[in-house]
């Protein structure tokens, strides 16, 4: 995976401030001008940006599962000839990245879903059904014998898991994140097991 060095722009700026203090106070709990003051620019500035904050918590949920069936397309591709349960760890491990490093972006999607417009709320169900099947895919090649319900609801489970990252509390009171991320993997691969026996 290729690493960004460039900064952020103020738009990618305004959006992950916007995510943190949704979390944090919810959606209507937090006003323009108070996402302004955290990126440096007066409220109606953010006007120049977004259209409102319907727009930014839109551009957020559509985003994250647009970016998670993206990264899970380029690791199947990366993956060619790499044998399924190495196909299997990659979209852990990538999950797993978005988990520890978004956890605003989990908390946000559990609380304000349904706070988007019905066509950013079906967009955004739809590109998580489409990642659900990429998975679901892989699992059946790694374990052939597991039907294909029981595949997609062990799945659905691991989501659970690894997106349970916001209840481990704050960011600094985890073990170290090598160590996080390798714990959450070996539940993900244990969970699967536990699914295909």
């Amino acid at each position: 995976m290729a690493i960004r060095t460039d900064a952020p722009t103020r738009r990618e700026q305004i959006l992950k401030e916007a995510a943190r203090l949704f979390a944090e106070r919810g959606f209507h709990g937090v006003g323009v001008d108070e996402i302004g003051a955290a990126v440096g620019i007066s409220g109606p500035g953010l006007y120049r940006h977004f259209a409102g904050k319907d727009a930014m918590l839109a551009e957020l949920l559509v985003g994250i599962s647009g970016r998670l069936l993206t990264g899970a397309k380029r690791r199947l591709q990366e993956s060619d000839g790499t044998p399924a349960g190495g196909v299997l760890d990659s979209l852990i491990e990538g999950h797993i990245d978005f988990a520890l490093d978004d956890r605003p972006l989990i908390t946000l999607h559990d609380r304000e879903l349904d706070r988007l417009r019905d066509s950013d709320r079906k967009l955004v169900r739809q590109l998580q059904r489409q990642y659900v099947e990429l998975w679901v895919q892989v699992l059946r090649e790694v374990y052939p014998a597991i039907a294909e319900p029981a595949a997609r609801s062990a799945v659905h489970s691991v989501f659970g898991l690894l997106n349970s990252t916001p209840h481990l509390g704050r960011p600094g009171s985890l073990p170290g994140r090598g160590t996080t991320a390798q714990l959450l993997h070996r539940m993900a691969r244990g969970a699967f097991a536990a699914a295909a026996a």
